[in-house]
């Protein structure tokens, strides 16, 4: 994709969140913003939890505040409300970041959200995830997180590149490239090693490993080789031999998967 037309992607997509922010007062933003946890966190036993035990949703509605005071021409007292917000919520939105509605930020702390930003709809955010630049670029330096994606705990997903719908980055992933609707990135750095249209966004249990299937192949591999060492006369091995290549094969495809 050239870089004229991604750029013009990541213009439609935060033009299409602000004319829809326009539509609703912010007030109804807030009360959506109170409304999520209750879908994503079981854990949640009753409205009065909300006002104690979840920073992120503060931490959203901070930010809704100072985006509006920072895009008003208002950036002084933008930053400061920023300040104060850290220092209660344990995270740090600047507040030229563009965040859409619904989008929770479960356990908060050590969240960082850059300048440039982009965050659709009804995306899912774990602690530690820092959604960072990797250039002093003025422009678009921050990622683009696309509607019901998930970013799982201690995730780092930097530079200005896609995370597209309906997307998983791993807990602990570093993800440095765009990655496909409908998909899991896992790794350091991330691989796409998983397409799967009907991916459960809380089933962080269901991911697959890349070491372990290294492993695998390796273990296999030896066991071959010690297969033949134990004949004098050797044996045929050609058809195990075959079948592991097409494993390795497949995996190796899976990890090249993200590169265009």
């Amino acid at each position: 994709m050239s870089e004229a037309k991604e750029k013009n992607i990541h213009e439609k997509i935060k033009t299409h969140i602000l004319n829809d922010q326009k539509k609703i007062s912010l007030w109804k933003q807030i009360k959506e913003d109170f409304s999520v946890p209750k879908l994503n966190d079981p854990a949640l036993d009753s409205s009065f939890e909300l006002f104690f035990n979840y920073p992120g949703v503060w931490a959203i509605i901070n930010h809704r505040i100072a985006n509006k005071l920072y895009n008003k021409g208002w950036t002084k007292t933008a930053r400061a409300l920023v300040g104060i917000g850290s220092l209660l919520t344990k995270t740090d939105i600047h507040p030229a970041a563009t965040i859409g509605r619904r989008v929770f930020i479960d356990h908060a702390i050590g969240v960082v959200i850059g300048a440039t930003t982009i965050i659709e709809d009804d995306v899912l955010i774990y602690q530690g995830v820092t959604l960072g630049g990797v250039s002093l670029d003025k422009g678009k330096r921050h990622p683009t997180i696309r509607s019901n994606a998930v970013i799982g705990s201690g995730a780092k997903v930097l530079g200005n590149i896609i995370i597209d719908k309906n997307s998983k980055v791993g807990a602990n992933s570093v993800v440095v490239c765009n990655v496909p609707k409908n998909s899991t990135a896992v790794g350091v750095p991330a691989k796409i090693i998983k397409k799967d249209k009907k991916n459960c966004r809380l089933a962080h249990d269901d991911l697959p490993d890349i070491n372990k299937e290294m492993f695998k192949y390796l273990i296999e591999r030896i066991h071959i080789l010690e297969e033949v060492l134990k004949e004098e006369d050797g044996i045929d091995v050609s058809n195990k031999d075959k079948k592991l290549e097409e494993d390795y094969n497949r995996f190796i495809d899976a990890m090249n998967s993200i590169k265009k």
